[in-house]
């Protein structure tokens, strides 16, 4: 696969078990380790700090995305081959989708999920054509995806929409995920035909392009 930039958004927290720490060294070890750069939310506390220090110790890239406010509490990670500083946390989900070529939610808190939606919905309506993906260890999404396959079967989201998300538990099952992704119709492509001018381009081929 093609060197990517990977977005990862992950708990500014640790949880409550040690697995979580684990697991999320183990699948940012493996994603760099297998040529990949991480983009994520710039801090150095809890899971954020572990995907940082992790991928950094494997040699790769790591670019950091942090509102101002967080930086002023001392809580930017003072390590990282780039960090862009940004007012806003909207203004930082936007940064970090643009820099990424694949977004992934580790495990996390309500943030996390807040930058999951944002970057899933951004893809379900055709706003991105990047891949997008819940990586569960130790069925740490699984309510979230039972939630999902629900609003399913309720008929309140496409089944082509849901298809479209990875969801992966183990690193060699995220980076088989995202190797053979393909972007799904947007939600709208069955009634006009064609996809907006103002849908971004397709993902990069490389992460120094």
């Amino acid at each position: 696969m093609t060197s990517l930039r990977i977005a990862l958004f992950t708990g500014a927290a640790v949880g409550d078990d040690p697995r979580w720490v684990d697991d999320v060294t183990v699948v940012t070890r493996t994603l760099a380790e297998a040529g990949h750069a991480v983009v994520y939310g710039g801090g150095r506390s809890g899971l954020m700090g572990v995907v940082a220090d992790t991928a950094l110790q494997a040699g790769a890239e790591v670019f950091g995305v942090i509102p101002q406010n967080l930086v002023d509490a001392e809580l930017a990670h003072p390590g990282l081959t780039d960090l862009a500083v940004v007012p806003d946390m909207g203004a930082r989900k936007a940064q970090m989708t643009l820099l990424s070529d694949a977004m992934v939610a580790l495990p996390g808190g309500a943030g996390t999920l807040e930058e999951f939606f944002d970057v899933w919905v951004g893809q379900v309506l055709g706003n991105h054509r990047k891949p997008v993906a819940l990586y569960s260890p130790a069925e740490f999404w699984d309510p979230l995806i039972a939630a999902l396959d629900d609003l399913v079967a309720k008929g309140f989201m496409k089944p082509e929409a849901r298809a479209g998300l990875i969801v992966a538990s183990a690193p060699e099952e995220l980076l088989e995920g995202l190797a053979h992704w393909a972007p799904p119709a947007p939600r709208w492509a069955d009634r006009t035909g064609q996809r907006s001018d103002s849908v971004t381009e397709p993902m990069r081929q490389s992460a120094s392009s």
